[in-house]
Formats: structure tokens, sequence, C-alpha cells
């Protein structure tokens, strides 16, 4: 199967049509953004890496009975997945204080929270992607209130598996975000990525607040070592997935 028309391009992935109007080619880039794309880079072999990374924790997610959109990788940096109607919305888990968590709300950096927080954010560029209350999603009818408790136990069910294992890789999950989607049957699956660029991972091995992240904060903060890192985090989740084989 072979891509044929490019369908859209993001930040980080092209995506191309093929043959099978159920199926999609993703192509993951080496681009790099942050702050909303002002600022913009470029990290070798994150394309690669991203999608390798990915593909190991859509599969282990698959295994424990979350459904998504993987299919599978015919070539290094490109994957097959599910065609979907992408919701709007942007679920953000958040078991750390880290981020636009911290600069809102006056949480010190590292506070460990009482239990996981679910945030919807607007997937809206021109605003900014702005962080949403439920009554405001109802509004701008961007899911049902059925889809919407759907959204939030799915994200802490895969919230729950991916902590436990990057633990056992030793690495901690601080934030994450998810993306979702409904295909033919209208059955709401996971979509987009799973990867250092969209999460927070910190290295439990690293006391300094610096050299401990693992994450495209190295990018947005210029603590340099990006490939070093995003490479570390490949090598420790396959190592996990093919521990638990």
């Amino acid at each position: 199967m072979s891509a044929q028309k490019q369908l859209y391009e993001g930040k980080a992935k092209i995506i191309y049509t093929t043959d099978n109007p159920e199926i999609l080619l993703a192509y993951f880039k080496d681009d790099a953004t942050a702050f909303n794309a002002q600022k913009r880079g470029s990290i070798a072999g994150k394309g690669e890496m991203n999608c390798t990374i990915a593909a190991y924790l859509f599969q282990l997610l698959e295994a424990n009975g979350v459904p998504t959109h993987f299919i599978d990788c015919p070539a290094p940096g490109k994957m097959r997945v599910r065609a979907l109607r992408i919701l709007p919305l942007e679920v953000v888990v958040r078991n750390i204080a880290a981020g636009s968590l911290c600069q809102q709300t006056g949480l010190l950096v590292g506070t460990v929270l009482p239990q996981p927080l679910v945030e919807f954010f607007y997937k809206k560029d021109e605003l900014g992607d702005p962080l949403l209350t439920r009554d405001r999603i109802m509004l701008l009818n961007l899911a049902t209130p059925e889809q919407l408790d759907q959204l939030r136990s799915s994200a802490l069910r895969i919230n729950q598996i991916l902590s436990d294992f990057f633990h056992q890789c030793g690495i901690t999950l601080v934030d994450f975000k998810l993306e979702f989607g409904l295909d033919v049957q209208q059955q709401l699956l996971l979509a987009d990525e799973i990867s250092p660029d969209s999460c927070r991972l910190w290295d439990q091995a690293e006391a300094d607040p610096d050299r401990r992240v693992m994450d495209k904060d190295r990018f947005r903060r210029d603590l340099g070592n990006v490939e070093s890192a995003y490479q570390q985090v490949l090598e420790r989740v396959q190592k996990g997935v093919e521990g638990r084989g």
C-alpha cells in the first residue's frame, strides 16, 4: 500500500491518503515547534524516533484494551493509521505540576498532584488552543456529554497504563497530551502520537531539574542534548516492551 496524495500537513506530521480510503499514512517530521509555533527548529532523527516510540506505546495500549488508530509502520518514520474524524479537543492528563499549570495556578514545578488532573483544550491555533470548561465544550458543540465522559475515562485509563510502564523504564510521566477521533462506526479511538513531543518525561535517576528532562522541554527551554534525550527514551521504551514479551 503506497501513499498517494498529501491530505494534511501539521507541525509534526504529514498525512497522506492511500489506495484504501479507510487507511492513511502518517510521515513523522524532524521539525520542532514550541509556544504555538512561535519557536521553530529541527531535531535530527526526531521523526523516526517518535514514530517508533509511538508504535511501541500504541501496541502496549492495544494489548491493554485501549483501541487506537495504529495499524503498522511500513518504513522508518512512517505509520499506517485508520482514518478518523478527529475531535477538535486536546485531552491533557497531569500527574505532576509543570508548564502552564504552574504558570496559571502558582503551583511549584514538581508538585505531585493528589490525583490525576484531566483538562480539555480547544485545538484552534489562531485562538492559542485555550483551556475549555465542560459547558464551553457543550456551547461550541465540540463533543457530546457522553463523548466527554468517555474521553475522561479513557485518558485516566491510558494514564495508569503509561505511568506504570514508564516507571518500569525509570521514567516519570509528568503529563501528556492525547487526541481522539471517531471511525466510520463512530467508535472513539486514540489518535495522533504518544512521544517525547507530546509527553513530559523525567529521568528518575536524575535529581537536577534540567538534566532530568527527557522530552521536548529540552528544545523549548534550550537545554541542549535534545536528540540524545529522545534516543534514551526510545531505548528504554524498546527495552521495556521487549522485557514484557
